[in-house]
């Protein structure tokens, strides 16, 4: 869980009699977890034994006869400890709106104190809104206005503070001002008394405080508006944890609240013609969200979950649940110290940079959004650590969400229409990631996307600030009759506060060209052939898309013909086709320089491989006189250079190797590219890169002429 750069003050417990622990060995058996992700990352370390529920150490166990049945037996056990866990919140409370009316409909007194505090804030806002309304408020306003409701929203409370928070990723509800402000509330709330959460985890868990923990820190770590932390060691294995214990009567509170609020929705639907979105579905999706954080037994499957997806980078860490510790108000999980993104100085203190941590962060995001869809919906500075290794550690599971397979596809096909400025088939996009009903003529938010992305695409799309894309596309989702998924909302806000981190380091940060790497994998990899071909359009269209490929293209060739050729149905010759066209294309200048480019260094590294190949096979007593006795060698390159060409000589051999030994190598994989060459344009390219090696081979031959040889060893 979240650390500080200073270890909080312990308080040690006492240890208990030894009569009580010889109860607690009698009545309980213990059970391990899997192995803490932190030892796990030293391979010397053995799995580490876990406490059970029942909070007595055991003896060691014999070791495994192999690892394999030693990692599946502390696997079933793991599993053994999570469903021990949810039996433990098995009475946990799901949101319906049946419940609220069950709970709530005849608490008359406690229903009108809470409404006539709510409506007072919040009818004392609108009345100011109509009164803008009417006058014409300018942007000063509307700006004091936002600032006013954020401010109304924490006194509220947590409900209304997650509330604002999911409102600054509704773009479709809110006008950019609220967005703005809404984005910086923090759910920071006073703490509540220790007594009181210490007594929770005995109830919860079912021991005495002293039986499970030899220390535990007098008070909280962090806060929250749903709980607060405290860092606490195991009593039987000496392991530091963090231990989340959720707010006495935050479920009443919460209930209470969406009970009014979805009132409040109904006659906002009834009478507010501006609001298109129908409030009390939204309402009713929040408190689902809600809810859902008050499980703690759901969000540590959630973190499991999230681990197994995306910690097979060495540089993400996600902390390992202890199911025997959690139940649905009491979390534990391994402590993880480290320094909040948006702590700079701290973080530069430990030698670490943070934008480094966070492109980590922008390319697990990827990951997230497009590849499993399975993603942290709330990566706030809070949320993310920069360990003291230089990783980036996730340690809230609360809220996460998913993205719909189509709409993976969809959103980057979204985004190589905004590089190709093609607003109508952007404007159609909206249809496919279910923005718009299918009967919702698109045409009149054509040209509004045009005004806006004209003046923003004066630069390339790599140049673009991803905020300014998301307030140019807010100010049109407000016009027109939108409604953004939740699922869109949140990538929307995952990425803006990843861009706002970064922004903090570095003013001129742009998020889209930190993701042009994680692209250029993907077109390198990715067998979707309606993928390859709309990232083939942004290799074209984007420089610094080009740069980056280019730069990964050798790097990554191998890998890709060695998936390809795994691939029973990968076509080169098929995959090539649109390539070849697009090089040909009106459009492919840029992209045809870039070949030329290639081609030349290519066929100058074959041939320096060659001549160096031939010298080191000469006779030894012939060598002096073909380098003339220079001890270097007969080429007058520097060390640095010459491995250079011979390494990418070398690279070319080994994929041209790759092609010919795999099953069925068929040479008709060249036809499309002879036919190419027989076309005008083909032509063209090819005496091109003939001129540019003539002219290369002719510069490196005056070189050799006029150049002072290197020393031996020289770089």
């Amino acid at each position: 869980m979240a650390a500080t750069t200073s270890p909080a003050a312990m308080v040690s417990i006492s240890i208990p009699s030894p009569q009580r622990r010889a109860v607690c060995r009698r009545r309980h058996r213990p059970g391990p977890r899997g192995r803490s992700l932190l030892r796990a990352a030293s391979t010397a370390a053995p799995p580490s034994p876990d406490l059970s529920i029942q909070l007595s150490p055991r003896a060691s166990s014999p070791a495994a006869p192999t690892a394999v049945v030693s990692l599946a037996r502390d696997r079933a056990e793991d599993l053994q400890a999570e469903s021990r866990a949810m039996a433990r919140a098995a009475a946990a409370t799901v949101f319906s709106p049946e419940l609220l009316a069950s709970r709530y409909g005849s608490r008359t007194i406690k229903v009108a104190l809470r409404a006539a505090e709510v409506l007072s804030r919040l009818g004392a806002f609108g009345l100011k809104l109509l009164l803008d309304e009417q006058s014409g408020a300018s942007s000063v306003m509307r700006r004091a206005r936002a600032i006013e409701l954020r401010t109304i929203l924490t006194r509220l409370g947590p409900t209304f503070v997650k509330i604002g928070q999911g409102l600054s990723t509704r773009p479709d509800l809110c006008p950019p001002e609220y967005l703005e402000e809404l984005s910086e509330l923090q759910d920071s709330l006073p703490t509540f008394p220790d007594e009181e959460a210490f007594a929770c985890i005995e109830r919860e868990l079912g021991f005495p405080l002293d039986s499970m923990y030899s220390s535990i820190s007098p008070s909280p770590i962090a806060a929250a508006s749903l709980g607060q932390v405290y860092k606490a060691r195991l009593k039987y294995s000496g392991k530091l944890v963090a231990v989340k214990v959720q707010r006495p009567g935050i479920e009443d509170i919460i209930g209470l609240d969406f009970y009014l609020l979805r009132g409040l929705g109904f006659l906002i639907n009834k009478y507010v013609d501006f609001i298109s979105s129908d409030v009390v579905a939204l309402m009713d999706e929040f408190a689902r969200r809600v809810y859902q954080e008050l499980n703690y037994v759901q969000e540590g499957q959630n973190a499991r979950r999230f681990k197994k997806l995306y910690t097979d980078k060495q540089d993400v860490l996600v902390p390992d649940i202890f199911w025997d510790y959690t139940s649905a108000k009491v979390l534990t999980m391994d402590w993880i110290e480290g320094v909040k993104l948006n702590q700079q100085a701290a973080i530069e203190k430990q030698g670490l940079k943070v934008l480094d941590l966070v492109n980590i962060g922008i390319q697990c995001s990827l990951r997230q959004l497009l590849e499993y869809g399975y993603f942290h919906a709330d990566p706030h500075p809070g949320n993310m650590l920069a360990t003291p290794e230089g990783k980036l550690a996730f340690i809230d599971f609360g809220m996460m969400s998913e993205t719909p397979e189509v709409a993976r596809v969809a959103i980057i096909g979204h985004v190589i229409h905004l590089v190709n400025r093609d607003y109508e088939a952007m404007a159609r996009d909206y249809y496919a990631l279910d923005f718009l009903e299918p009967d919702v003529d698109v045409s009149p938010i054509v040209p509004a996307l045009k005004n806006f992305f004209d003046d923003a695409l004066n630069s390339t799309v790599s140049e673009l600030n991803f905020k300014t894309i998301v307030d140019g596309l807010g100010a049109v989702l407000y016009q027109y009759p939108f409604k953004v998924p939740p699922y869109y909302a949140l990538i929307l806000r995952s990425l803006t506060v990843l861009e706002g981190l970064a922004l903090y380091a570095d003013p001129n940060f742009k998020v889209l060209a930190a993701s042009y790497p994680y692209f250029a994998k993907r077109l390198l990899t990715d067998s979707n052939p309606y993928l390859r071909d709309a990232l083939i359009e942004l290799l074209f269209k984007d420089r610094k898309f080009r740069q980056v490929y280019m730069i990964m293209k050798w790097n990554r060739l191998e890998n890709l013909l060695v998936q390809g050729i795994q691939d029973r149905e990968f076509a080169a010759k098929d995959a090539l086709q649109p390539v070849l066209k697009l090089l040909l294309g009106p459009d492919g200048e840029e992209l045809r320089v870039l070949v030329v480019k290639e081609a030349v260094r290519v066929t100058e590294a074959i041939t320096f491989g060659t001549l160096v190949d031939s010298y080191n096979a000469a006779p030894e007593f012939l060598k002096p006189l073909i380098s003339s006795g220079n001890p270097a060698g007969p080429f007058k390159i520097s060390k640095v250079e010459r491995e250079q060409m011979i390494e990418l000589r070398d690279r070319v051999f080994r994929i041209w190797r790759l092609l010919r030994s795999s099953d069925g190598f068929d040479p008709s994989i060249l036809q499309p590219v002879v036919q190419m060459l027989q076309e005008p344009g083909g032509r063209v390219i090819g005496s091109r890169v003939a001129g540019g090696v003539t002219q290369r081979l002719a510069a490196r031959l005056l070189q050799q002429l006029l150049r002072t040889p290197p020393a031996p060893g020289s770089s």
